[in-house]
Order: structure tokens, then sequence, then C-alpha cells
């Protein structure tokens, strides 16, 4: 009851899985993924174990066709079972039992499967590969406007409920300790897709990290903008100095690695959060 894309960036060496369903948290069920090894997606009466089995299989070199033959090979429900696999070479693999309920199908291309059941028409899964194509730039927007997409092309028939991205690259994780890129996920909610994109920007913010052609300098107009702010907010009265309200503003809205502490400059991203958030 499902609409899924698993895909990778071979090149940069990563890969994930973007999920939406009529159920609730669907990202605790469909996507698993492991860096250099691939990604899984299970649905449709999902057989959990698919996901570290297919994992295993394929991180010891196994391709995704290969490793969903082994998958269902020994699976008495198969029929009941929708999968998508991505493998560390970009080689995909999707499959649909003749029990899952229509409409239900998939398709693969070059790095990429998407599968659904239970969905408005076979238009979703074809959104899904056409939003997927289309976008530029990095696995996590490539994958989100995929589901993005599908969503708007009918989704899940039932409506809509949840939606998660699971999205895996070597040292990706906070603070390079982990391979987790990105893993974002809305468990019950009236438009789960476009909330999802909300906590993807948030990530971009949060965790990413502007080049210095993006550094505003707090001076002028800007200087004037952020002082109001801290006033406002109560970070800056005597004898605080800017320096010092500043440091502690940038700390309690934990932007410590995209400006400088002592009020130097700020990423052009985070100022225009900043204005928006409080600039009232």
């Amino acid at each position: 009851m499902t609409f899924s894309i698993v895909a990778s960036d071979p090149g940069n060496k990563a890969w994930g899985i973007a999920v939406a369903s009529k159920f609730p948290a669907v990202g605790a069920v469909v996507p698993f993924a492991r860096a250099d090894a691939g990604a899984v997606a299970t649905q449709s009466f999902a057989n959990t174990s698919f996901g570290p089995r297919g994992l295993e299989m394929m991180a010891k070199g196994l391709s995704a066709e290969a490793t969903l033959t082994k998958l269902l090979a020994d699976d008495p429900d198969r029929e009941l079972r929708q999968v998508g696999l991505v493998d560390e070479r970009g080689r995909a693999a999707t499959f649909t039992g003749q029990g899952c309920f229509a409409w239900a199908g998939g398709l693969t291309g070059k790095g990429y499967a998407c599968q659904g059941n239970i969905l408005a028409g076979e238009q979703v899964v074809k959104a899904l590969e056409r939003g997927f194509l289309e976008k530029r730039g990095d696995l996590p927007a490539r994958l989100y406007a995929a589901l993005l997409a599908g969503d708007r092309a009918g989704g899940d028939r039932r409506g809509r409920q949840s939606a998660a991205i699971y999205v895996v690259k070597a040292g990706a994780g906070y603070a390079g300790f982990n391979d987790r890129w990105m893993d974002y996920r809305v468990d019950d909610h009236a438009d789960p897709v476009p909330r999802l994109g909300e906590l993807i920007e948030m990530h971009r913010l949060y965790f990413e990290k502007s080049d210095e052609t993006q550094r505003v300098e707090l001076s002028g107009s800007v200087l004037i903008d952020m002082t109001n702010i801290l006033k406002q907010q109560e970070y800056l009265k005597e004898p605080v100095t800017f320096s010092e309200a500043f440091r502690a503003f940038i700390g309690n809205e934990n932007f410590e690695e995209r400006a400088d502490p002592e009020g130097r400059w700020i990423d052009k991203p985070v100022l225009e959060f900043i204005i928006r958030k409080f600039g009232k």
C-alpha cells in the first residue's frame, strides 16, 4: 500500500530510498540502505527481512537481480510482496507479486527502480521516474523530486499519511561518524510529502555549509537587521557586546558551523532564514 523509488548515485557513492503511503510510519518499514552495498524497498505485506538480507548479499557482490531472486525463492508469500533494489554498481531490479492490489507495478532504469501498489494508476510510477530523471542535483534532491511527482500524480489511491527519505554515503553522517546522510520521516500527516520536503530543507540549512562566496559580511544594513533581532530576542543588552550576543544567539539556534562567532560574517541561506523567522 505504498509507492517508492530506490536509486543510486554511483559517481558520488550514494544510495537511497524515498517512499510514501496511506499507512502510518512507512519509513519504519520500507527503506533499507547500506553504503557501498545498495538499497532495498520492501512493501506490500512487507517482508522486512528482505532489507538486511538483501543488503548483505549485495555487499558480497551479488547483483540486484540475483539478490531479488534469492530473496523471493524461499518466501511462501512472494506473490503478496513488492520489492525494489539497487546494488553497489547501480544495477536495479523490481518485483510485483500477482497478489498485490491494483494498481500495482514497477519499472527500472539505470540506477533506479520505481514501484507501487494500490496506486491511482500507472501514471504514478511513470511520474516517479520522470521526476527523478528530470531533476538536477544530488541524490536526496532527485529522490524527493521523484516522490513529489508521484504523489501529485495521484499516489496511493486511498489517500496520504506518511512519507520518508533515507540516503546513505560513506562518512556523510553527522560529524562523519556514520554513513546516514539523510534520514527523515513524516509518520502521520495530512499531506506528508511536502512536509518531508521541509525537513530536507531544514537538514540542508543546519548540516550543510555554503562556500565562501555565499558568506555575507555583517555590516551596513545587514548589521542593522541582525542588531535589531538580537535586541528583540534579548541577547543584546548592556553590558553585552554585539560579538557576545551574536555568539550566544547562533549557538542557541545551532548555526555555529555557518557563521563567524565574532560576528564578522554569516552564510547567506542562514541569514535569510533568521530574517524570515525573527525579523518582524
